[in-house]
């Protein structure tokens, strides 16, 4: 199933399926998805056997995120590549754990695929980072990773929008993330993992993720590099607490080692890349004005998440 939420002026928007080819589509048969994930059982079947393909064209209609806003949004950083090239550019100490890093942030709004992004300054160092996510239903407190794939419903797309001048100093308290990371941006359609075929392989999604910055394009890695499945990570995030339906869990930047041939999903990946090559970074971060596209796609060239496309703008 691929799903999307169309953007009615209501919180959490209006819940419908999407054909295949993205361009068409039906009403769901619960108003959200959060009211469908709190239900999957339930709904699961209706949902299966609704038709996209002879629904109504989807061109024109303005889309949300497809969980406009969650009850819980989990990020974690799964990518050794991207945490060993930013300790290697910057003098960072080696993070010693064998868990996966992981950090709760704003859950409350998701930017919808083609909304503005308003962020206060440029002086922010404004940044973007692509990354595949997953949506959860109900996960029981001491879920074990076994049976935490059972409770992946939906995979989406994601850009975490972040600002790398404010980063450090919260970095540096120990707690988490409050002014450096402003709302995060979604693709438009959400699929449950046997949507991407073999590309869902282990708990990975298995893919190219396509960046580009104002047309040109910025890097393809790949998410099967994670160091953690997202079922493992839905188990580290369980371990001392149950997880709401509609729980979304974020991979991280999206980073591969051969930075100079696949690029980045991200400008401080690049920077640190130019700090390790040449001494000093010669990227700058956006400005007000800037459009940054995102899209991950199958051998075929489908894109099941659609397109992530956005423009930077002063709040």
């Amino acid at each position: 199933m691929r799903l999307a939420t169309l953007h009615e002026g209501t919180p959490d928007g209006r819940l419908v399926l999407v054909s295949r080819d993205g361009t068409r589509f039906v009403d769901a048969p619960v108003a959200t998805l959060q009211a469908a994930l709190e239900r999957w059982s339930e709904v699961e079947a209706d949902l299966a056997a609704r038709d996209a393909e002879a629904g109504a064209p989807l061109a024109g209609m303005r889309l949300a995120a497809p969980l406009p806003r969650a009850w819980q949004w989990l990020d974690a950083s799964a990518f050794p590549s991207h945490g060993a090239l930013m300790q290697r550019a910057f003098g960072l100490p080696p993070i010693e754990t064998a868990l996966p890093l992981m950090y709760q942030g704003l859950s409350d709004r998701f930017l919808g695929p083609a909304d503005d992004v308003p962020l206060p300054s440029e002086d922010h160092g404004i940044d973007f980072e692509g990354e595949f996510g997953v949506v959860t239903d109900a996960v029981p407190m001491g879920t074990d990773a076994a049976a935490a794939m059972a409770h992946i419903r939906l995979v989406v797309l994601i850009n975490d929008w972040s600002l790398r001048v404010l980063a450090p100093a919260e970095m540096k308290t120990g707690f988490g993330f409050i002014q450096a990371k402003p709302a995060c941006s979604m693709a438009p359609i959400a699929v449950t993992p046997d949507e991407l075929g073999p590309a869902w392989l282990d708990g990975r999604v298995c893919l190219p993720l396509h960046v580009a910055l104002n047309g040109e394009a910025f890097g393809h890695p790949d998410g099967a590099a994670m160091a953690f499945g997202f079922h493992e990570l839905v188990a580290h995030a369980a371990r001392t607490r149950a997880l709401p339906a509609g729980t979304i869990i974020g991979s991280g930047t999206v980073s591969n080692d051969d930075h100079a041939h696949v690029g980045s999903t991200c400008i401080a990946e690049r920077r640190g890349a130019e700090i390790v090559a040449h001494g000093e970074p010669r990227t700058e971060f956006l400005r007000f004005g800037d459009r940054v596209t995102m899209a991950a796609r199958l051998p075929g060239g489908e894109t099941p998440f659609g397109v992530i496309d956005q423009q930077v703008v002063a709040g």
